[in-house]
């Protein structure tokens, strides 16, 4: 029997092909009903009948109230449906296994989640193991379809919604990052955000590793949970020497959080190899102009942690910090109330400007409301000296002014590269 799947995107069009085509699609932005290259059925989400469907397999992004998600009767995420193993078996048993036009495989896992690095620990942590064969995928980029049934790892950075959709699937290490609220316009509220991030540990078993941040309302558990605070306790946890490792802020903790996974798995600490390890484009990317000042590419920074982060990284000098765009409801008085004792100039952008302005006065912190990215790279030319930092770290999304974070960086660092 193959699934319905809802949402004709990545997530769900690599299940179809891996299940050789032939499947039903429900999808919003379908008005007629068509059929594919692959045979697939592709219906508009309103025709979706859930007495005529014994199995849903959902995209992540389809939030909880979406009509989809509220008329399914028997809704799997992409983890439950690759990864549901022993679990799946005994759920109840409108939950069938997918034909076996494929082998169901269930390598070792490793969940990494949390709001900011989850990307850059889940590419370390592969780094670091793929020379045991680990592969990455899940958020990161590549479905759980597309990866290697034979690698005897998978690294999966998690995301929120994956987790929410989550029933019966559980990792067999879960690596949490620390968490801040994101994502309420999706989530609801900053409480179930939180539940959604420890959600894995309801069905890990005894002897699983759950690494935690400290301080978080933890559910009843049989895995075994390590709370973290700092990186002083990694480090004396796990025994691990941070000035063996060539990062700094946020980054710093990263590498040990995947130095940490290393250390209980094989009792390894390859400070060399993750010294070498190079990170994306748009996290805290810094390139000089012709006249050798610095500035700094953080477009990744979508939420308002990121953003702390960031500017506790470059707090030594004068900041002049971009901010602004869609920041999904998240109340950002934590971030100005670090902006305010900090030397620094703000430059806002985007949708949420006079909620930026507004916060501003309230915290008395220079503003100069320059709407566009393009008059705030040129209001910082103006004044930007070799002893200052200019830092695109929105603390928002960018789709109210760009297709994405990339867009939005790269159109930085051209911005910044023709000065």
């Amino acid at each position: 029997m193959k699934p319905t799947l809802f949402g004709y995107g990545l997530t769900t069009k690599a299940i179809a092909k891996k299940l050789g085509g032939g499947c039903t699609f429900f999808d919003d932005n379908c008005k007629e009903t068509y059929t594919d290259e692959y045979n697939n059925i592709i219906k508009p989400s309103s025709l979706f009948n859930p007495d005529e469907s014994r199995l849903e397999v959902t995209t992540p992004s389809l939030p909880p109230k979406h009509p989809l998600i509220q008329k399914a009767k028997h809704l799997l995420s992409e983890y439950d449906y690759f990864l549901g193993g022993e679990n799946n078996a005994n759920h109840n048993s409108y939950f069938l296994l997918p034909t076996s036009s494929f082998k169901r495989k269930t390598p070792f896992t490793i969940w990494i989640s949390g709001t900011n690095g989850k990307t850059t620990t889940t590419q370390m942590l592969t780094h670091l193991l793929k020379k045991r064969g680990a592969v990455s995928g899940g958020n990161i980029g590549t479905p759980l379809a597309e990866l290697d049934e034979k690698a005897p790892v998978w690294v999966l950075e998690t995301s929120s919604f994956t987790l929410h959709h989550t029933k019966i699937a559980s990792p067999d290490i879960y690596l949490l990052l620390p968490v801040t609220p994101d994502h309420l316009d999706w989530h609801s509220t900053p409480q179930a955000y939180e539940a959604d991030k420890l959600k894995p540990l309801l069905n890990m078993k005894e002897g699983e590793l759950a690494l935690i941040p400290k301080g978080m309302n933890l559910p009843r558990t049989d895995a075994y949970v390590v709370e973290y605070d700092s990186n002083n306790f990694l480090c004396d946890y796990f025994g691990l020497n941070a000035a063996n490792l060539n990062y700094k802020g946020a980054f710093l903790q990263d590498a040990l959080l995947s130095l940490s996974i290393t250390k209980v798995l094989f009792d390894e600490t390859d400070y060399d190899l993750l010294n070498t390890f190079q990170r994306d484009a748009h996290r805290q990317e810094e390139l000089t102009d012709r006249k050798g000042r610095l500035w700094v590419n953080d477009s990744k920074a979508t939420n308002l942690d990121a953003t702390i982060q960031a500017v506790k990284t470059y707090s030594d000098n004068h900041i002049h910090l971009i901010l602004g765009g869609d920041d999904k409801g998240v109340d950002l008085t934590p971030l100005f109330s670090l902006l305010a004792h900090i030397d620094l100039t703000l430059y806002s952008i985007g949708a949420n400007s006079q909620k930026v302005k507004k916060l501003s006065k309230k915290f008395n912190i220079d503003l100069k409301e320059a709407v566009t990215l393009e008059h705030a790279v040129k209001l910082i030319d103006t004044i930007h000296t070799q002893k200052s930092i200019a830092l695109l770290s929105p603390a928002a999304a960018s789709f109210d002014q760009f297709t994405s974070y990339k867009h939005r960086g790269e159109r930085f660092v051209k911005l910044v590269k023709s000065l």
